[in-house]
């Protein structure tokens, strides 16, 4: 690396008014510093530290490059709001004299961290202040999603979407009732955040450019495969995130907490067509356990059917509701706890109801305009 002082910072420590030179001569390990240093900061995946690292151990000029990055990159995160302000008008930071005066050093309340810093930075680190305050150039460029829309389905809905990931095919998204989720498209992955529901993924398979979707307390990460996510607040396993394998395979990890600044790498379950894994919630201290799964089995909410297995009745009806109303109570808890099983019509809850009597000890009660279900 170079080790000339930054366009951007004078001698006295003063952003020149030609900062925006900075940006035209950077060199590719400076780039990439600049990149990893954001991404480091915004939280790395097994994955992502892995690369990071084969980075770093492959040319020794890179680990200088990301530390003076990264100290540029905290500098700039604490950047007082007045000096922010003048960097973006292009404007010094210290008012012009009135009488020639000696040249002072500026004042350390302006951007002391830069003065410090000056000595060692090339020209790539200023150009990342400058970037990072005015949110133009290259580096905002890659940061920014090239694609982003939020989905939801109203209950009773069901919605089937293409994301624009790849010129002939594209990935495509099936949403079952009442889900939410975005979905952003970057230069280097491929990202859904699953608020709420379940939704069948079938991933374009595109190894540079990862395929991640973050649901409850999981991160999945996928290169080209088909799956889906279950993550709902209510029905069938409520408050826990499902995911089951259809064909190819997927990488289950628990998300890093954003509260802890050191973490040992997140341990994660690799799998397979005809799996399922099933995690509580975000206190739930394991990810999780793998299961076996018929793939034809995978998403059967795209038929139309709902299945149950030893489900408890209390679930099974919240299930139904997802999908309408059902107009069906159960208000005794021993009732409620009676397991069910079975596949069914989503639309057809009102059969279910009458078919409950013979599996179970119930019986059918009609009161104040809804069906109470209680024990025979």
């Amino acid at each position: 690396m170079h080790t000339t002082h930054s366009p951007l910072a004078d001698r006295t420590g003063t952003p020149a008014e030609g900062a925006g030179d900075a940006m035209v001569n950077e060199d590719p390990i400076e780039r990439e510093a600049a990149t990893w240093a954001v991404r480091r900061n915004a939280g790395l995946d097994a994955e992502g530290r892995a690369r990071l690292q084969a980075w770093l151990a492959a040319d020794p000029r890179h680990a200088p490059a990301l530390a003076a990055l990264s100290a540029t990159l905290q500098g700039v995160r604490h950047m007082p709001a007045e000096a922010a302000a003048r960097l973006r008008a292009g404007l010094p930071q210290r008012p012009a004299p009135r009488r020639p005066a000696p040249r002072r050093p500026a004042p350390r309340r302006t951007m002391p961290w830069l003065a410090g810093l000056r000595p060692f930075l090339p020209h790539a680190a200023a150009a990342m202040v400058a970037l990072a305050v005015l949110g133009t150039g290259w580096f905002g460029w890659w940061l920014q999603p090239s694609f982003e829309q939020t989905y939801a389905t109203v209950r009773g809905q069901q919605m089937r979407v293409t994301l624009p990931d790849d010129a002939a095919t594209g990935s495509t998204l099936q949403l079952d009732t009442a889900t939410q989720l975005q979905a952003r498209l970057f230069r280097d992955r491929r990202e859904v955040q699953l608020g709420d529901g379940q939704a069948m993924f079938a991933v374009h398979a595109d190894p540079a450019r990862p395929f991640l979707v973050l649901a409850g307390p999981l991160r999945v990460t996928v290169v080209g495969t088909r799956f889906s996510i279950r993550h709902t607040a209510s029905g069938v396993d409520a408050g826990r995130t499902v995911v089951a394998v259809e064909e190819g395979t997927v990488r289950v990890q628990r998300m890093a907490d954003a509260t802890q600044a050191q973490q040992p790498p997140a341990p994660e379950v690799v799998l397979g067509a005809g799996q399922m894994l099933a995690m509580g919630g975000p206190d739930d201290p394991d990810l999780g356990t793998v299961s076996n799964i018929a793939p034809q089995a995978v998403a059967q909410w795209r038929s139309g059917r709902i299945s149950f297995n030893q489900t408890p009745l209390a679930q099974a009806l919240a299930e139904f509701e997802r999908y309408g109303t059902t107009g069906l109570v159960v208000h005794d808890p021993a009732v409620a706890a009676m397991t069910v099983g079975g596949s069914y019509d989503q639309r057809q809850h009102r059969r279910f109801a009458e078919f409950l009597p013979q599996l179970l000890p119930v019986r059918l009660v009609q009161r104040d305009g809804v069906t109470e279900i209680v024990a025979r």
